[in-house]
C-alpha cells in the first residue's frame, strides 16, 4: 500500500460522499457528515479492492483508475449506508 494510493481513495472517498449527499437529500449527513462517511468509506473500499486485484493479478495497484474508482464508490456506498440508516431511525421516532 502506498501513501499516494491512500491519499487519492480518500479524496475520491470524499468527493463520492458529497455527491452523493447532494443527490439523495433526504438520506444527507450534511457536508462534514458526508465528507467524513465518504473518507471512510473510500480508504475502506478502496483498499479491498486494491487488495482483490493485487490477489487476481488483474491490473497494476497503483493504476490511479484503480484507486480513484475504489475511492469514489466506497464513499458513496458508506454514505448511503449511513444516510438510510438515520433516515430512518428518524421516521421510527416520530
Amino acid at each position: 500500500m502506498s501513501v499516494a494510493s491512500l491519499i487519492i481513495q480518500l479524496i475520491a472517498g470524499a468527493i463520492g460522499g458529497n455527491v452523493a449527499g447532494c443527490a439523495i437529500r433526504g438520506w444527507s449527513l450534511g457536508m462534514w457528515g458526508n465528507t467524513l462517511a465518504g473518507v471512510a468509506g473510500g480508504g475502506i473500499v478502496g483498499q479491498c479492492l486494491l487488495a482483490l486485484l493485487r490477489a487476481r493479478g488483474i491490473a497494476d495497484p497503483s493504476a490511479i483508475l484503480a484507486n480513484v474508482a475504489g475511492g469514489g464508490v466506497g464513499g458513496v456506498m458508506l454514505m448511503l449506508l449511513a444516510g438510510a440508516i438515520l433516515a430512518h431511525r428518524g421516521k421510527s421516532r416520530r
